[in-house]
């Protein structure tokens, strides 16, 4: 029988993972210092505070959300985020918007910026859908709580971004009208949206 070495033990875990923090290794019983000896010899690359790849590792291109998501697994991604992974946006946005409930503080990321609202109550727990990307588990609002968020939100990202992304999520049939009313009056802007909801229908 094969006696795993420390290093094949941690090799192993970031075939499954993809990227991995020093935490993760209390679970396979091996101490931070070996990430630190792998970086030296090549074996790792350090990508951020605490975070660490394969080196050439390219992952999916949501690896700024699987960054994020790897070191504050509660974060919700929303809004503009949200909007480019449920590819409701041409923009790509410079930060990562992620929704946290009220009182959270900012997480300390050195890499991707992260752009943080907070949100309570039912706006912060509904919507919420869990997709896989690079074996790690991404939370992200549903197309409907997206748009619903952005018209809440019209004067950080522009009425013009959450009225394309309405349009698009109509044409694409990728939200229902049932389901952008239900969300507008969780968010609050039922009245704000009645207009261009009955518009485009």
């Amino acid at each position: 029988m094969r006696l795993e070495t420390p290093t094949q033990r941690v090799l192993d875990l970031l075939q499954r993972k993809g990227i991995v923090r020093p935490s993760d290794l209390v679970d396979i019983g091996v101490p931070r210092m070996v990430l630190t000896r792998m970086v030296v010899r090549g074996q790792l690359e350090k990508t951020g505070r605490g975070l660490y790849r394969l080196p050439g590792w390219q992952g999916s291109e949501h690896k700024s959300l699987v960054a994020v998501a790897t070191k504050v697994p509660q974060a919700v991604f929303c809004l503009l985020s949200a909007l480019q992974f449920h590819e409701l946006s041409t923009q790509l946005p410079w930060q990562v918007w992620i929704a946290m409930p009220r009182g959270s503080h900012v997480p300390k990321i050195d890499y991707p910026p992260v752009k943080m609202v907070q949100f309570s109550g039912e706006a912060y727990s509904e919507g919420i859908e869990v997709h896989e990307r690079d074996q790690v588990q991404l939370r992200v609002y549903c197309v409907a709580k997206t748009i619903a968020d952005c018209f809440k939100h019209r004067n950080k990202i522009g009425l013009d971004v959450a009225l394309e992304a309405l349009r698009d999520a109509r044409s694409q049939k990728k939200a229902s009208a049932d389901d952008l009313w239900r969300y507008a009056r969780i968010c609050r802007v039922a009245n704000v949206m009645r207009p261009y909801l009955e518009v485009i229908g």
